[in-house]
């Protein structure tokens, strides 16, 4: 039974009281709980009747046939790369040499700002309410991507990117990233929205000394140090004939492997890199989609969950769904893994469903802010709508949300408290305005880039060919 009060000005208020038909808590789902949030962050959890008592000056919001839940955490995206997202189909790997770079090159900040907005809009949309990003190619000090995302409302973990091998770095350009990744950690320290990160590329294009330092001021300020590593079978070979070990194998050497350090990917993982993951405390983002569209190996994220690596789930830029995200997951170690060994379970849908929300909190250390609905975390979650064919009957709905839920469902989406999303839009800016804008600039862009597809389908004109650089 809908609630005809429900719309977005009976959210819109300072304070909220929900009864919600069903909470997703930490242990499962619950019935016959509340929640009030206030100031941004969830102030009560508990049984109803309890609430209710404790909070008589709120009147309740009942909510029939709805779910609370956490929002989701993607722990991994690029937030630049959201003009030529479809340029990467049918695309062997490494496409960051043909299509990332030269797009990323042609941003300016206003650019940089609009391809950050549309991505930030797509994972809200999604279900999504936090997004790691990796960093972006473009000029500029990330200012840009910070004021669109807090303008789109996501909460972003901001990525600076302090790559230090190009061919004319010296000592003094070196000194100089070490300053700009300081001055990127104090300007954000703190924020509500943004929470400040370092990362370099790959492994093989940072100094082992710039790794050692990246990583050093992440593990001080309480921030994430990212770096791709293990992806693609030509990364892994350059690492080898280059410095004679392994992408991970050399983040170790360098002295950047430790609870800060946050691994996109992780594919092609030996079982000594394995080991070097979990007795230091570094993080995944497993990304199932990536993998599928454009990766050499899946990452065998069941076996990481045996061992106790730590892994949250990423789009990689792919597609920001993020009930797909959860369903590509369990999906992928299926095929990869769980067929060929007869496990029929794969993790069950806790398992995947828990990485999407906590373990992604917990691999970009926001775990005492985010993925779980608890008093005294910032209150970004999402309603989603379980009175609807796809959810009835309902037998399991840990199991239901991980393979049967899509976004079409999420009626809201809050963050720190605040209505982002009300049935797919937000409601403070005009989003069908800005698509209109983003339309006519990202085809001048993609136009201009050098951009070289391998991939083209017969209705296609082939883009501009140029020169490859050598690292990501």
């Amino acid at each position: 039974m809908k609630n005809p009060l429900l719309s977005p000005a009976s959210l819109e208020v300072n304070e909220l009281l929900l009864l919600p038909e069903y909470v997703l808590l930490a242990d499962g789902p619950q019935r016959d709980h509340a929640v009030v949030v206030a100031h941004g962050k969830f102030v009560a959890v508990g049984l109803a009747d309890d609430i209710l008592a404790r909070y008589t000056h709120l009147a309740p919001l009942a909510l029939p046939g709805k779910l609370l839940m956490p929002g989701f955490l993607d722990a991994h995206h690029h937030l630049t790369q959201s003009f030529g997202k479809a340029l990467a189909f049918g695309e062997p790997s490494e496409i960051y040499r043909r299509i990332w770079v030269p797009l990323e090159n042609c941003l300016d900040e206003k650019l940089v700002y609009l391809s950050a907005k549309l991505a930030a809009l797509e994972a809200l949309r999604g279900g999504f309410t936090t997004v790691c990003d990796a960093g972006t190619r473009a000029a500029g000090d990330a200012s840009a991507i910070a004021a669109a995302t807090q303008e789109a409302g996501v909460r972003c973990v901001l990525g600076l990117i302090c790559n230090d091998l190009a061919d004319d770095i010296d000592a003094r350009a070196r000194a100089a990233i070490v300053v700009r990744a300081q001055q990127h950690l104090a300007r954000w320290d703190g924020h509500a929205l943004v929470h400040p990160s370092l990362a370099i590329s790959v492994p093989e294009a940072g100094s082992d000394g710039m790794l050692q330092t990246a990583a050093a001021l992440c593990a001080d300020a309480g921030a994430v140090f990212q770096t791709h590593a293990n992806e693609h079978l030509a990364s892994v070979e350059r690492s080898i004939v280059r410095r004679k070990l392994r992408p991970i194998e050399h983040l170790h050497y360098a002295g950047a492997l430790g609870p800060q350090t946050l691994i996109a990917h992780a594919t092609l993982v030996t079982p000594s890199e394995l080991n070097l993951l979990a007795h230091t405390g570094a993080a995944v983002s497993y990304n199932p989609v990536a993998s599928s569209w454009k990766g050499n190996a899946v990452a065998p994220a069941l076996q990481m969950a045996a061992l106790g690596i730590r892994f949250g789930l990423g789009t990689d830029g792919t597609r920001s769904d993020a009930f797909r995200l959860v369903d590509a997951a369990e999906t992928a170690q299926r095929f990869a893994f769980g067929l060929a060994s007869g496990d029929s379970s794969c993790g069950g849908g806790e398992l995947w469903l828990d990485r999407a929300l906590r373990g992604g909190a917990d691999a970009l250390r926001l775990n005492a802010l985010s993925g779980e609905i608890a008093a005294g975390k910032a209150a970004d979650f999402l309603l989603v709508d379980l009175d609807v064919p796809e959810m009835r009957p309902s037998w399991d709905l840990t199991w239901e949300l991980v393979r049967l839920a899509n976004r079409s469902q999420i009626d809201a989406v809050f963050v720190a408290g605040k209505l982002r999303l009300w049935q797919g839009w937000p409601t403070d800016w005009d989003a069908r305005a800005f698509l209109r804008e983003v339309d006519d600039i990202a085809r001048e862009v993609v136009a201009q880039a050098p951009i070289q597809r391998v991939h083209v389908a017969p209705s296609l004109q082939p883009l501009t060919q140029t020169p490859l650089p050598t690292v990501e």
